[in-house]
């Protein structure tokens, strides 16, 4: 075999696309979504079908196997490989042609789903196979899984809807398969010939839903009209590689209704589903309550079914008709799209177990035919119980597709055995109800071992001369289908020291939610892969390397590792992921751990300790009172361009330092309480009232106006108390308006942040503590307007001391602005604004605090519109660093600059972050954002 060396040099000197065989590349490729883990030697991005054909030909020459790759969601590890990788996203990623008068569509594997779907809306198209994973999934990964989705009951799955492929095997032939001989591997029509029996009798008794093993096979029957492609669908890269397809469209309903039928539990949801099939829905769906929860929206029940139907008309008649204990119909898309994204997070969100632990892939697909669905769903149950497992199924009840993720230890021996011995059971539980061991993602290595339980040994003969009659070499992702892999092999978290952090890491199970290429409205993950299109840059990629990293298998650096550190540095620790990631990710607190550990006891950049020390800079210069000569050299700096030497970007201007800091404002306020920010004051029973997460909000009363003002403690932030100080005493006058009674901090307070960020966490577990010194035992309610300094105190503060009970007191005590005038001051109306806004809810409020009292108390005060989703790009330090400004400016460009320019005259430019503001004033025309506490101040002062 030859070496990974000249195995590289030979593809470099014969392609055009990227070939890598680079530590970080491999490891960025070794899982996919499912337990399994697979080392490549390397891998390729070709740019065309030449390329996969050379690439195929010098792999088979040197013995080395290739595993074709789309958007690496796949759930059974066949997208993982020993070999070559080829990565078909990079280039092959086009939609060549759509006819809409044909409704067809050329597409290359490499494709997203979503862009297909784009292109198609316009004439009343769509395709119809649509995975949950529709925003990443490429056309070439459900080509080769057979992929079906929720719609399945009405137009199929991805064989159902493929014309023709354009296919390149092993060695490099090539052929285009359509309907008939024409264009077939030499042998294949003979040995189908040969075996007419066992594709008669063997594969009989299947339904829509047999995706198993080359499920597809009978379709090359004569009576079946010859279906060569439709037979290669769902082959899982095993037999070749497709380069190009003609996918058929079918008309989108104009206005389709969404019918959620509530059932008593999930078993009732299952026995009706099949009955529903004749009313000719779009969609049946099933979920229970151990899945969805307390949703807003659903009716009532135990169970519910999902079912689209084209029309509202068509939904109603259907809810006349079912036999549910309640229902609703939703016909608003926003409505719609805010329930079926239950459905669609149910991957990830069916891995946290209700007590906290997470739950697996390994069985997430299975099917059985519709009207067994309820007596299996029961046995299933039972069988969980028998092995001392716990799961939350779901999924494609209609066509009797069950997806569940089961709380397996796959790292213990004796984990490892309790999941084979109950795969084997539930094995023969499916085919004793006449199921197919997938029922959509196909088998890969967690199944295929189990394929001689669901045919018979004429049929898995049969498989494995198709694979040799295709790939006679066994080069095409071996392990996989044919002669496969042990179920219990290569599992991913064999590798993985047992740590906390390693566990954290873990959590992330390849659904890749992050690798969503199109804006997605208010979510923010993950700014810098929707930028670069890097996988490196995404939340799964960066997860991945910390994966590796640990396992020290293909990153040998330990937490010194450059591969770690280069794909870190353009995360902008903006928490999206946290929120945004169905199992919460959050790579922001990954980051800062890895930082932490990779500049222990070494010399850190220059940045991490001007812009990560920010707060005693800031403090220092109040001292000196300073201001004024730090803002004239900060002007000179910027004009000489050479800030790049003293730490920031010098495409940065610096924030002028306010001369005045907001408590020396304060202090020297007559209207204010000379002990306001006394320790006495602070020690009164009104500035000790509990926060509304221990009492209520203030009681209704006849005369609202002669109840006590309630005390709140404002926290001065770094940025407000020294950048930002006006926002400052406009909460100020805000909250006296409203009626309460407003305090400081008796000495300096800093929620740590900017020392989180740079991974000093040391540094800010000190800062911490002299912070709760300062507070004292005070609980609250604490007003924190800057949303990062009100997150971090939320969930890094406790994070970061878990001993200390101060911590977790003030964490909940922590409101917004908006939360604070809710709940506090619940009867205060605020000044009427009537006028449109814009802006930017910043990235911690969206992923930590969320925005419901921000909403609700701009339409209260006639503020219309909606802020920008995304990330403003600044994030803090992040903007400021050296090599961050390019992408910085690009993530703002997505969603927010544009949202800025199609602004209406007049409008308020809305940013409560500090960050927010200062690129907005750096990148737009816009004028300055304001914090909303500046706006209602300035509505007060007209009201005068």
């Amino acid at each position: 075999m030859t070496s990974p060396g000249e195995l590289e040099r030979t593809l470099r000197e014969n392609l055009r696309g990227e070939v890598d065989f680079g530590a970080a590349a491999r490891a960025l490729t070794t899982m996919d979504a499912s337990n399994y883990r697979r080392v490549p030697v390397g891998v390729v991005r070709p740019r065309d079908a030449e390329d996969v054909a050379a690439a195929l030909r010098i792999c088979a020459e040197a013995g080395v196997p290739v595993v074709p790759r789309g958007g690496g969601t796949s759930i059974a590890g066949q997208a993982t490989g020993t070999g070559v990788v080829l990565d078909l996203t990079r280039h092959m990623n086009a939609l060549v042609s759509l006819d809409p008068a044909a409704r067809t569509a050329v597409v290359q594997p490499g494709l997203v789903l979503d862009r297909l779907r784009e292109a198609a809306r316009p004439y009343g198209l769509t395709f119809g196979p649509d995975p949950s994973t529709h925003s990443r999934c490429t056309l070439g990964g459900m080509i080769g899984n057979n992929a079906c989705g929720a719609h399945s009951v009405a137009w199929g799955t991805t064989a159902d809807n493929v014309a023709e492929l354009a296919v390149t095997a092993y060695g490099g032939a090539e052929y285009r398969l359509g309907t008939g001989w024409a264009g077939a591997p030499r042998g294949l029509r003979e040995l189908v010939a040969g075996n007419l029996a066992v594709l008669r009798t063997g594969m009989a008794g299947g339904f829509s839903r047999r995706i198993s093993g080359y499920g597809g096979l009978d379709a090359l029957l004569p009576e079946r009209g010859v279906e060569v492609a439709r037979a290669f669908c769902g082959s899982e890269g095993t037999l070749g590689v497709v380069t190009e397809a003609v996918v058929r469209l079918v008309e989108a309903p104009r206005a389709p209704a969404l019918a959620v039928l509530g059932y008593a539990d999930e078993g009732a949801a299952a026995d009706a589903a099949a009955g529903l099939l004749r009313y000719g829905p779009l969609t049946v769906e099933g979920m229970a309550a151990d899945l969805v929860g307390a949703a807003p929206g659903l009716p009532r029940g135990g169970g519910w079914l999902f079912v689209e139907m084209p029309d509202e008309g068509a939904a109603r008649s259907l809810v006349r008709a079912a036999d549910a204990v309640d229902s609703v119909v939703v016909t608003d898309p926003a409505g719609q799209r805010a329930l079926w994204r239950i459905r669609e997070d149910a991957a990830g969100t069916a891995t946290r177990m209700p007590g906290g632990g997470m739950a697996w892939p390994g069985w997430e697909d299975c099917a059985v035919p519709p009207a067994r669905l309820g007596v299996y769903l029961r046995e299933f149950r039972a069988l969980l119980a028998q092995h001392g497992l716990r799961g939350t199924p779901y999924g494609h009840f209609g066509e009797g597709c069950v997806h569940v993720r089961i709380d397996f230890d796959l790292a213990s021996g004796a984990g490892i055995a309790r999941f084979r011995s109950f795969s084997t059971d539930l094995a023969d539980l499916v085919v004793s109800h006449g199921g197919s061991l997938s029922g959509e993602h196909g088998d890969g290595q967690a199944r295929a071992e189990l394929l001689p339980r669901m045919y018979g040994p004429e049929v898995i003969r049969l498989f494995g001369a198709y694979k040799d009659v295709w790939d006679p070499a066994g080069g095409m992702n071996p392990g996989m289908l044919v002669r496969p892999n042990r179920l219990d092999e290569n599992l991913r978290f064999a590798v993985l020291p047992a740590t906390p952090f390693a566990g954290e890491v873990a959590r992330c199970v390849g659904v890749a939610k992050c690798r969503s290429d199109a804006a997605a409205g208010p979510e923010v993950m993950c700014p810098s892969y929707r930028v670069t299109g890097e996988e490196r840059h995404s939340t799964r990629g960066r997860a991945r390397l910390l994966h590796e990293m640990l396992a020290g298998e293909v990153l040998t650096g330990g937490w010194r590792s450059p591969e770690v550190a280069q794909a870190l540095d353009l995360c902008l620790a903006c928490k999206g992921c946290l929120s945004d990631c169905p199992v919460g990710v959050d790579m922001a607190s990954y980051k800062a751990e890895f930082l932490h550990r990779h500049w222990a006891g070494r010399l850190r950049p220059l940045s991490h300790y001007t812009l990560g020390g920010l707060p005693a800079w800031l403090r220092l210069i109040a001292a000196l009172r300073a201001a004024g000569a730090v803002n004239a050299v900060g002007r000179a700096l910027r004009v000489l361009r050479v800030l790049r030497v003293a730490g920031p970007a010098w495409e940065r201007v610096l924030p002028q330092v306010a001369r005045v800091p907001f408590t020396r404002r304060w202090r020297a306020d007559p209207a204010a309480p000379a002990d306001a920010s006394s320790p006495a004051a602070l020690a009164s029973p009104a500035a000790l009232a509990p926060p509304a997460a221990l009492a209520p909000p203030v009681a209704a009363s006849a005369d609202p106006a002669a109840e006590a003002p309630r005390r709140v403690m404002l926290w001065p932030d770094t940025f407000t108390e020294h950048l930002a100080p006006e926002a400052g005493s406009a909460a100020v006058t805000v909250l006296r308006a409203a009626g309460l009674d407003v305090s400081l901090p008796p000495k300096g307070v800093c929620c740590g942040l900017t020392y989180v960020s740079t991974g000093r966490l040391d540094r800010a577990r000190a800062v911490l503590r002299r912070t709760l010194d300062a507070v004292g035992d005070a609980a609250g309610p604490v007003t924190v307007l800057e949303p990062s300094c009100a997150a971090a105190l939320r969930t890094d503060l406790p994070a970061l001391l878990p001993d200390d009970p101060r911590a977790r007191r003030l964490a909940d005590a922590v409101r917004t602005f908006a939360e604070t005038l809710e709940e506090y001051a619940p009867h205060w109306r605020p000044p009427r604004l009537d006028r449109p806004a814009v802006g930017q809810t910043h990235c911690h409020q969206h992923a930590v605090l969320g925005d419901a009292a921000d909403r609700r108390l701009r339409e209260r005060a006639g503020l219309t519109g909606e802020l920008s989703g995304g990330c403003c790009g600044l994030a803090g330090n992040f903007g400021f660093e050296p090599g961050h400004h390019e992408v910085s400016v690009a993530c703002a460009e997505e969603q927010l600059l544009p949202a800025l320019r199609a602004a209406p005259p007049g409008a308020a430019v809305l940013a409560d972050g500090f960050s927010c503001r200062t690129q907005i004033a750096r990148l737009s025309d816009g004028g300055r954002a304001r914090h909303l506490a500046e706006l209602l101040a300035e509505g007060l002062a007209e009201d005068v």
